[in-house]
């Protein structure tokens, strides 16, 4: 699915980080691209992550999945809304939604969550620390938008959602199928239905915190060193007190601990591959056989086309002029040549015909072999 008429480079200097943005159906042609009840088929999955959430008595009532199919028959005409995370990964047809943004870069995109709700469901007011784009998909449902919120923001008691104690509204919008609402982080803001068969899709983007870098960085770096790496001080000199934290030996320590911290070439590696690791690791794509490299020419030769797997992350970085490092799924592999023209493309691209060029370097098949193997690309053998 693309735009019809929407002006990305303005979007990204006026409203992207900055302000909230109602975005009228902007789409060549909108067409819903999952019925309400393949959703609820997703909920029941217990691979797939879902929630329901129930409004009763002016409470909200959070329930995990996986949903028994029963359940639905069993919520009465109190308002509910039930929320399946990453549904991009396990229907092509919503894994599409995200050509669109694609100005954005796709490290940055995290998943397409969708909600289905009845009149009157929702998840109440609050805020995410991320962006996002609302798709109206099915039905009509009534957004409000209210001022940035911070870790000092009150929330209500409640023991499973993050709830805002003092929801504001500054504007306020219904939204019709394909319309979109862009919101940036921190901004509060509240979703309700307003017709039943109301679906809608959440377009999340992924903003590691400065927390989470650390902690993933550091614990890389600890797996890296050696016990018998220790602080040493052969020059030391006598101290006037010895209990003192000299100013020297501060220096050292510090310096310990920095001097790999700071090494920016071995950080683009680590979160090159940090950054690509599967949403979900309990899912294991990789094919029951090893790839063959004769059928890989078969089909190729067929043009049979390949698709990169929608719930796989792909990330290029170049190195130098002549190579570049493709992650893949937590994978690092260096590309030079041809390869690196390859690796390229299959980032920039989710559907590919491999080329006679690309087949006929070695280095190149054996990538190919490798992302069959590890279930990040198929080729698309129909039905």
């Amino acid at each position: 699915m693309e735009f019809r008429n929407f002006d990305m480079g303005r979007f990204l200097a006026e409203s992207w980080q900055k302000k909230p943005l109602l975005i009228r159906n902007p789409w060549a042609t909108w067409s819903n691209p999952l019925a309400p009840d393949e959703l609820a088929g997703l909920a029941c999955i217990d691979e797939v992550e879902s929630r329901l959430i129930r409004l009763s008595a002016d409470n909200l009532e959070l329930e995990h999945g996986p949903v028994p199919e029963e359940r639905f028959s069993q919520l009465g005409r109190d308002p509910w809304t039930l929320l399946v995370q990453a549904a991009d990964h396990h229907v092509p047809a919503v894994a599409a939604l995200l050509d669109a943004f694609r100005f954005i870069p796709n490290w940055r995109i995290d998943d397409v969550m969708v909600s289905y709700a009845v009149e009157g469901g929702g998840v109440g007011p609050h805020f995410d620390q991320y962006d996002v784009f609302l798709i109206q998909g099915l039905g009509r449902r009534r957004w409000q938008i209210g001022d940035p919120c911070d870790h000092a923001t009150a929330l209500l008691p409640h023991p499973d959602l993050r709830l805002l104690a003092n929801f504001q509204p500054t504007d306020a919008w219904i939204l019709e199928p394909g319309d979109i609402l862009y919101v940036p982080p921190r901004f509060a803001h509240n979703g309700v239905a307003v017709s039943d068969d109301c679906m809608t899709y959440s377009i999340g983007f992924r903003a590691p915190s400065r927390a989470e870098l650390i902690a993933g960085w550091s614990e890389h770096l600890v797996a890296q060193l050696h016990d018998d790496d220790r602080y040493a001080d052969p020059d030391l000199a006598a101290q006037h007190n010895p209990g003192e934290l000299s100013a020297e030996a501060v220096g050292r320590l510090h310096a310990m601990v920095a001097e790999n911290a700071r090494d920016q070439s071995a950080f683009a590696t680590w979160f090159g591959q940090y950054t690509t690791l599967p949403k979900n690791s309990e899912l294991d794509w990789q094919t029951e056989e090893p790839t063959d490299p004769g059928h890989v020419r078969l089909l190729a030769a067929q043009q049979v086309p390949l698709l990169r797997n929608p719930a796989s992350r792909f990330a290029f970085m170049r190195e130098g002029t002549q190579a570049v490092s493709l992650f893949v799924d937590g994978k690092r592999f260096v590309c030079t040549g041809e390869v690196a023209a390859f690796a390229e493309l299959v980032c920039a691209q989710s559907q590919f015909i491999l080329s006679a060029r690309v087949l006929a370097a070695e280095p190149a098949m054996d990538l190919i072999v490798a992302l069959l193997d590890q279930g990040s690309i198929a080729f698309d053998l129909g039905d």
